[in-house]
């Protein structure tokens, strides 16, 4: 319960037929909007894959997959995937996209051991895209146009929401703000780095955080990442503040990929350099995949935001602890 935020005299402007109607308008315009600026085709994802592929994320490393046999194949084990970064590469390269071209696709997951709250659910749903482009494209200023393009779809999308209902108001500022993680800690030198987002959001209203992963001066990173599909120097989360919480919310983790030299380097920094013996990570070792940007964005997360909701289950159907439910209920927080 010390996790659950109850916002003061909340209650969610929509009813429950009104909300799913409502979840269904944001997906639809923001999807087709993302779709069009970044050039990217709509296309079919795994809902689970091989574990000996390489292919799925690890995340921060310690999460456990969910995992099943298939009869049919002699009890051969499968995994749930718990995003697609590393797929929508192979994809790329295996459905024949080219340069400037890109990929979006629904990713739906399990995080059996996520610790839940207003935000978080052990059901993660969003918009895995990602797209082509040349070897001296790999640079920040490639990073920055295209977090531009993606946060400018997102104030689009606030700004036709605030059209179709009008409890809904413009709360996104005009442009976003880019600091790096290493920037932030020296600001906030004597904070953990979920205040220092917390407090950065707040003055700004959207903040791109970029350089995620390494260890910054301090001897600690500023979040954890997998060392084998962001490049830790050229990725980034956009961050909005959300007044309805109060709180840092993030909306999107995105990258440019890694090149060999990035992968290698990044694999002994996490001690992991065993992970280049499988097959994803030694074609991007032998250079046989293309280079590419990518990213997600959690479908829940902007629905909550943009209906201006006070708890994800408002707008995805998860399961949550009995108290958790009890106290939602109490309180006019109508989960799905």
């Amino acid at each position: 319960m010390e996790h659950l935020i109850i916002p003061k005299d909340y209650h969610s402007e929509l009813n429950l037929h009104d909300t799913q109607i409502a979840i269904k308008t944001v997906k639809d315009f923001f999807q087709n909007l993302l779709a069009l600026r970044l050039n990217l085709s709509r296309v079919s994802a795994p809902l689970f894959v091989d574990p000996l592929s390489g292919l799925n994320d690890n995340l921060n490393g310690i999460e456990r997959p969910v995992t099943f046999d298939i009869k049919e194949q002699n009890g051969k084990e499968a995994e749930v995937v718990q995003s697609l970064a590393k797929w929508k590469r192979y994809a790329l390269k295996k459905y024949g996209f080219d340069y400037g071209e890109g990929l979006y696709t629904d990713m739906n997951a399990i995080r059996r051991d996520e610790d839940t709250d207003n935000i978080h659910s052990i059901f993660v749903d969003q918009w895995d895209w990602e797209k082509i482009i040349h070897k001296e494209d790999r640079n920040i200023e490639t990073l920055k146009e295209t977090v531009t393009t993606v946060y400018n779809c997102l104030r689009k999308t606030e700004k036709y929401m605030a059209i179709q209902y009008d409890y809904i108001e413009e709360i996104l500022p005009h442009d976003i703000f880019f600091i790096t993680t290493q920037e932030l800690e020296e600001m906030f030198p004597d904070n953990t780095p979920k205040e220092r987002e917390y407090y950065i959001t707040k003055t700004k209203g959207a903040v791109c955080i970029m350089k995620i992963g390494d260890t910054l001066e301090n001897g600690e990173p500023h979040d954890g990442r997998a060392p084998d599909y962001d490049d830790w120097s050229l990725n980034a989360d956009i961050v909005v503040y959300y007044p309805v919480l109060d709180i840092a919310l993030e909306i999107s983790s995105m990258g440019i990929r890694v090149d060999k030299k990035a992968l290698l380097s990044q694999l002994k920094k996490a001690g992991c350099e065993e992970r280049a013996e499988l097959p994803f990570q030694k074609a991007i070792i032998n250079e046989e995949l293309p280079y590419t940007i990518g990213g997600g964005i959690g479908q829940s997360r902007i629905c909550m935001f943009f209906l201006r909701k006070a708890h994800i289950g408002e707008v995805q159907s998860s399961l949550w602890p009995e108290a958790i439910a009890k106290e939602c209920e109490k309180n006019g927080i109508q989960l799905l």
